[in-house]
């Protein structure tokens, strides 16, 4: 078997279960995207995993340097998949820059048409990229508990993603949002682990996208009195804190 279509619910995970099929290590193989994962519009209508397909790069056999046929000198801008005998991968030239510029324009566009005019900085920082928005009445684009923030968020990643040669991810936030939430969820984890303690019972809290899951679980990992854990399904996933 030199190929393989795997599915997942992320393009990671859809690699990591073709290469298992295969048996094989990720420098064995050029991976092709066929379908990128969608969670359906806000999470809700026609949510479909990622699809990639595998294909074995051949080994070369070995030849002996008198018999060796004289190959063609290869192009400066081949690929190094090309140059030892993988699927030919078509670069479309596009910069991560330029990624990042197609995304502020999608959510300067979606902006004018909720009647806002906003402005939008690109801020890198060691873990990831940030979008900052900025401008009046940002309470509509932010949305309940910052709902509506993050499926703009979700959707800018996907417009990056199709202008850059090789994986970004984008942070959205406005108004200083992502901050002051975080602080909210730290307290409200500490006040429900208190509580936990208090009454011996369990919390399950509502359902939260995984970097809030993730907010709360760290927030409450060195606590000696309690665990966290998460159970359900997205976009119903939720944390629970129990005793230890």
């Amino acid at each position: 078997m030199s190929k393989v279509v795997a599915t997942g619910k992320t393009i990671e995970a859809a690699v990591e279960r073709g290469l298992h099929q295969l048996g094989v290590q990720k420098d064995r193989v050029t991976v092709d995207v066929l379908e990128q994962p969608s969670k359906g519009f806000l999470g809700l209508i026609g949510a479909r995993e990622a699809k990639v397909e595998l294909t074995l790069i051949p080994e070369a056999a070995p030849v002996s340097a008198a018999s060796a046929p004289s190959l063609p000198q290869q192009p400066a801008n081949k690929s190094n998949q090309e140059a030892e005998g993988g699927v030919p991968r078509q670069d479309s030239g596009h910069s991560v820059s330029e990624a990042y510029d197609e995304a502020v324009h999608f959510i300067v566009d979606v902006a004018r048409t909720m009647g806002l005019t906003v402005e939008v900085e690109i801020v890198h920082t060691k873990e990831t990229t940030i979008l900052q928005i900025s401008g009046p009445d940002l309470g509509l684009l932010i949305g309940r508990r910052g709902q509506t923030l993050d499926a703009l968020q979700y959707l800018a990643n996907i417009v990056a993603n199709r202008y850059s040669d090789s994986f970004v991810r984008l942070v959205l936030d406005a108004e200083n949002f992502r901050e002051r939430r975080k602080k909210t969820l730290e307290e409200l984890a500490d006040r429900l682990a208190g509580r936990v303690i208090r009454t011996r019972k369990e919390v399950v809290l509502e359902p939260m996208s995984p970097q809030e899951r993730k907010i709360i679980h760290s927030r409450l990992q060195d606590n000696p009195q309690v665990t966290t854990s998460s159970k359900g399904e997205e976009p119903n996933r939720r944390v629970v804190i129990s005793l230890k």
